[in-house]
């Protein structure tokens, strides 16, 4: 091959090169922040789960103070 060709191919390559090298940083950079956001929801979904937890506990204690004060009607 003629050495402009080589040289022109060389140079296209480093190109590419280049461009996958920084791809392939903003893909991690991407995954860190998929990862981040993933670990927010779970925290998120945690909180909720405890919520509705101290709901249903005091959904139960109102239930039985309105059975003890008779204003339940049956």
């Amino acid at each position: 091959m003629n050495e402009k060709v080589e040289n022109l191919i060389l140079e296209h390559l480093r190109s590419i090169r280049g461009d996958i090298a920084r791809l392939t940083e903003k893909v991690d950079v991407l995954a860190a922040q998929d990862l981040t956001l993933k670990q927010h929801l779970a925290g998120l979904l945690g909180q909720e789960t405890v919520q509705d937890a101290k709901i249903a506990q005091i959904d139960g204690r109102l239930d039985r103070i309105e059975r003890r004060l008779d204003l339940v009607d049956q």
